[in-house]
């Protein structure tokens, strides 16, 4: 039930993300309507109690099943699931420091203001690439172990399928961010957040 209530988070999210292929504006106003629900507190509360759960649970059993994997699937399966833990962690720790300690609205500058201070980005274009990835990637291999009775096909089919979505989904995000398809101005105060001289 934790991993469904965060599926259907992070497809809210994601999509909220691929607003922002219509431009800044966008982005911001599928998030306002989006915050009407998920940021009512008792919905905030069970979101983050089911973060917890997951990653603990998760990792847990990547640590304990560590010497009795075999074989691709397995391996990817948990490594995926270890790298979507570590995203999650970093990923809800950041927006809940922006906003309880650094005061901001963590919107769609806050989220790309990495991509536009240097050196910065070298770390959040992966790091948002591949949480991305792995997070369709583990869907799929849910869905892989879910079609073990059919052919072999259709079970490289349920992992590819989700996998090659979320590669194109995490490039269109991450070249969002990082304004490729259009200027993006951060205002001081996120940049800021990066140490950035607001007299540059």
């Amino acid at each position: 039930m934790s991993a469904l209530a965060i599926t259907v988070y992070a497809f809210v999210h994601i999509a909220n993300h691929l607003a922002g292929l219509g431009g800044v504006d966008s982005h911001i106003a599928f998030m306002r309507a989006a915050r009407l629900v998920y940021r009512q507190p008792v919905v905030e509360g069970l979101l983050l109690l089911c973060v917890a759960f997951q990653v603990y649970s998760g990792m847990t059993l990547v640590i304990c099943g560590w010497k009795q994997r075999q074989g691709l699937m397995p391996w990817l399966q948990a490594l995926s699931g270890a790298y979507l833990a570590m995203f999650l962690l970093v990923h809800v720790g950041a927006v809940l420091f922006g906003r309880l300690v650094l005061h901001l609205d963590t919107n769609f500058y806050y989220a790309a203001a990495g991509f536009h201070v240097p050196p910065f980005p070298i770390f959040f274009a992966p790091h948002y690439f591949l949480g991305v990835l792995a997070f369709f990637t583990h869907l799929g291999c849910a869905a892989y172990w879910q079609f073990e009775s059919n052919s072999r096909p259709a079970r490289i089919l349920a992992i590819v399928l989700p996998a090659s979505i979320g590669l194109v989904i995490a490039l269109l995000i991450v070249l969002t961010l990082a304004g490729i398809f259009y200027p993006i101005q951060i205002p001081p105060e996120y940049k800021a957040t990066y140490g950035y001289d607001r007299q540059r």
